[in-house]
């Protein structure tokens, strides 16, 4: 496969403005875990247990609405759903950096600004997801998921090192406040984004559109076997990484700028892993998936001893390819799998069920650190992630699914009404 072919997706109008607006904002985005934590840690004087609440404040209206936000992508135009969010979380970091800037910060500010911002977050993510088999065509989905996600681990390369300095150098309001400026020119983007409308169902209520999601996600092993796996392993494994690897990195390894290391090598990793999938185009879509989650494992042993910051570094690229190659392949096999008028429900089906347990893992990490040890929380977590992936591989639709690749699902009911975009 040519250069020219793996990057076709970009020569489609409606795909290019969706990849401009998203890699503009993942761009500021990477500066966020940086400069959170160490505006905690550093500024207010917080503990680990203070930065696992903040982080877990991002994830709390997710968990409540996501579903909500399913049902609300499903019926409106995707891209103006996402205009709007992006509008949100940008006043929302706008604000902490300034409070951040004029020393006039304290904790419950970080804490109720990030519950806004995971409030937009709750809409923005399944209309994003939804909206990429409306703007590509078939045989490019999985380019376009690579593309889209080597665009967040690019940028998280740039941005998480970047952070680290700028955190180090101006501090974590400075950081906030280029977070900011980023989605007001995401939503710029965004707003150009013209596709063609969505057949849906007519006169549906809320809890019926609910339940036909539901009944997508119950129908299929593969789907709601992996969802489960993903509960154990952002609870247990994912908020420990997030809130003890800061503490590791302030204490052992020299501060924000180790921490944004680490990050930005993992990013690394994920670049590789997008162009990996770039070209690799598997049959057994979800095996290879769920085979490369096993690269993430040593990230965690390492960060536990703790190893040399080099060797952590390494973990970190292979945590990265894990992630990436796991996450194109999914999202290609959900959106190879489930028809168009409901993949935003199903996908919030799944975020609702992968990251139910995060706000919890967050909030405890913390403490067990504490209670445990933090060597100990973290190989715990390092097991967790080895532990879910070899019993979800017993499940045989996961080992069986194909791509499709020859066409994209359709709209199913009989009376429809198409709403334009």
């Amino acid at each position: 496969m040519s250069i020219a072919s793996r990057l076709g997706p970009l020569a489609e109008r409606e795909f290019r403005l969706l990849f401009l607006g998203r890699t503009t904002s993942l761009l500021g985005s990477a500066f966020a875990p940086v400069a959170l934590a160490f505006a905690v840690l550093d500024d207010l004087d917080g503990s680990a247990s203070a930065l696992g609440l903040v982080l877990a404040a991002i994830w709390v209206p997710q968990v409540v609405l996501i579903l909500v936000g399913g049902v609300w992508a499903d019926r409106l135009p995707r891209n103006f759903v996402m205009v709007g969010t992006d509008l949100v979380m940008c006043a929302a970091q706008a604000t902490v950096a300034a409070l951040l800037i004029t020393g006039a910060a304290q904790l419950w500010h970080l804490f109720a600004l990030q519950l806004v911002r995971g409030t937009a977050n709750a809409f923005f993510f399944p209309a994003s997801s939804g909206l990429v088999p409306q703007v590509v065509s078939a045989g490019r989905l999985q380019q376009a998921n690579a593309l889209l996600r080597l665009s967040h681990s690019g940028t998280a390369v740039v941005g998480a090192a970047a952070a680290g300095i700028l955190v180090a150098a101006a501090g974590s309001g400075a950081a906030l406040a280029f977070d900011a400026a980023t989605f007001l020119v995401s939503a710029l983007f965004l707003a150009r984004i013209r596709v063609p409308g969505v057949a849906r169902a007519r006169a549906r209520n809320f809890a019926g559109e609910l339940r036909e999601g539901w009944r997508e996600v119950a129908s299929r092993p593969w789907l709601w076997s992996i969802v489960v796996q993903f509960m154990f392993l952002n609870a247990f494994a994912h908020g420990t990484f997030l809130v003890l690897g800061p503490v590791v990195a302030e204490a052992e390894l020299g501060g924000a700028s180790a921490w944004g290391a680490i990050l930005a090598c993992e990013a690394a990793g994920m670049a590789v892993g997008a162009l990996l999938v770039l070209r690799f185009r598997p049959r057994r879509i979800l095996l290879v998936a769920t085979l490369a989650l096993f690269l993430a494992v040593p990230e965690y042993g390492l960060l536990a001893l703790p190893a040399p910051l080099v060797l952590i570094a390494a973990g970190a690229v292979l945590a990265g390819v894990a992630v990436e190659t796991f996450g194109v392949l999914w999202d290609t096999a959900l959106q190879q799998q489930i028809p168009r008028d409901r993949l935003s429900r199903v996908y919030s089906f799944d975020a609702l069920g992968s990251f139910v347990c995060i706000p919890i893992g967050m909030s405890i990490a913390g403490p067990l650190g504490a209670a445990l040890g933090i060597r100990t929380t973290l190989l715990l977590a390092g097991g967790v992630v080895a532990v879910t992936t070899l019993a979800v591989l017993l499940v045989r639709d996961v080992r069986g699914l194909r791509r499709t690749d020859e066409r994209l699902p359709v709209p199913t009911g009989a009376a429809v009404a198409t709403e334009p975009t």
